[in-house]
């Protein structure tokens, strides 16, 4: 683009770099596997790569991962991991407060926690599995995600102690606010 912008019509030959500059930039964009092989630019991904990073978990539950964790073993995890930003009963710290805040929604200072605002169990696994520790995130084990969910709903009051979650109880729990929500009336959204 930067061969165009000094063109003024008393040049003739410019419109014709300047088009040759475009079209060669265009094409370099437009075919990928052309431009590696040509260019030796970037690498096709990898099978494995696109797996390790393929682990979407939905509102319903699809996605989840066979296995389970404890309640018991998630105070451990959460204990020796994530207690340091979370606080010890999830009343947060320099990270997001993770409990409470029951009936505050319409509240004038709504305390959106995991029990008070998420409405859905199996995203809540999503997003510990994908994004915790914050120093190493994706570092937790199936069986580790499943617990630290547990034990996160377990401060809100929404698993017991002695319980074990896996992808059935997660499905089957009903989140306290899963009816907050306002539908999205975008025809093209489901």
């Amino acid at each position: 683009m930067h061969a165009c912008k000094n063109h003024t019509a008393a040049t003739s030959r410019r419109p014709l770099a300047c088009t040759a500059a475009v079209l060669a930039v265009a094409a370099l964009f437009a075919t990928p596997a052309t431009a590696t092989e040509k260019y030796g630019l970037g690498t096709p991904a990898t099978d494995a790569q696109i797996k390790s990073w393929d682990i979407n978990v939905f509102a319903d539950g699809e996605g989840l991962p066979p296995g389970s964790g404890t309640v018991v073993a998630g105070r451990k995890l959460y204990d020796a991991q994530c207690l340091s930003c979370h606080g010890a009963k999830g009343e947060g710290g320099i990270g997001d407060r993770l409990a409470g805040g029951a009936g505050s929604l319409s509240s004038a200072k709504p305390i959106k926690t995991v029990g008070s605002y998420w409405p859905y169990a199996p995203t809540l696994f999503d997003y510990i599995r994908r994004t915790m520790p914050l120093t190493a995130p994706q570092s937790l084990s199936d069986e580790e995600a499943y617990a630290l969910t547990g034990y996160v709903l377990f401060l809100n009051g929404l698993a017991q102690e002695d319980a074990t979650i896996d992808a059935q109880s997660l499905t089957q729990l009903k989140m306290p606010n899963r009816d907050g929500f306002v539908p999205d009336p975008r025809p093209d959204v489901k």
